[in-house]
């Protein structure tokens, strides 16, 4: 009886680590940063709104929906998509889209940091979609990481410091599910940390022609 309540404590969708990974989802994460970064770098707000819904539209809400449509048809068992066979077309779908972003943010005349963060989201969904065919890394833990380290870049190291906190709550969310070892979700963190960085570092030298 205490096995039983234990799983349907964990399946249950008011459990606070599923509230969590929903909350803090690598869509939801990269939309609440967007914004502001995209104002930052814009001259008028509604400007820099429009960045953010465009990037948001192909980045977040496409993949999204692509992985919601393979939910309801019963092809993957949720929108985590717990297995790491149910990951491939999705990620593939999304780093399509993410491609189509970039172009799109940098035909238009986008201010620069909207297509590196585009270029950011790309190369961590390459790593992850490469290493999801032989390991499950954890997604979650790569996003709020990912993030945490373009805030303190864009923004300050003292606004960084203040989301610290959730990736070790989103780590914590993540293992409480059993959907990932504490090396997959260390693994995550590590390329949600170096990814923005090394590209960040490496902007003004060798992405300037791409940007």
């Amino acid at each position: 009886m205490t096995a039983y309540a234990n799983a349907n404590e964990e399946t249950s969708r008011f459990h606070w680590a599923r509230i969590v990974s929903d909350v803090f989802s690598p869509p939801v994460v990269w939309i609440a940063l967007v914004i502001p970064i995209a104002i930052q770098f814009s001259d008028e707000v509604s400007q820099g709104l429009y960045w953010a819904l465009l990037y948001s539209l192909f980045i977040c809400v496409l993949p999204v929906l692509f992985i919601a449509y393979r939910v309801r048809t019963g092809k993957i068992g949720d929108i985590h998509m717990k297995e790491r066979r149910e990951r491939y077309k999705p990620l593939f779908v999304t780093l399509i889209s993410t491609l189509c972003a970039w172009a799109l943010l940098k035909a238009m005349g986008a201010p620069a940091a909207l297509p590196l963060l585009a270029i950011i989201s790309w190369v961590q969904l390459g790593i992850i979609a490469l290493v999801t065919f032989y390991w499950q890394i954890s997604m979650h833990a790569m996003g709020i990481t990912g993030a945490t380290m373009t805030i303190g870049m864009v923004f300050s190291v003292q606004t960084a410091i203040l989301t610290v906190p959730i990736i070790m709550l989103v780590g914590a969310a993540r293992l409480r599910l059993k959907r990932h070892t504490p090396a997959q979700v260390f693994a995550g963190a590590l390329v949600g940390a170096l990814v923005p960085t090394c590209l960040f570092l490496l902007f003004s030298h060798l992405l300037i022609l791409v940007l």
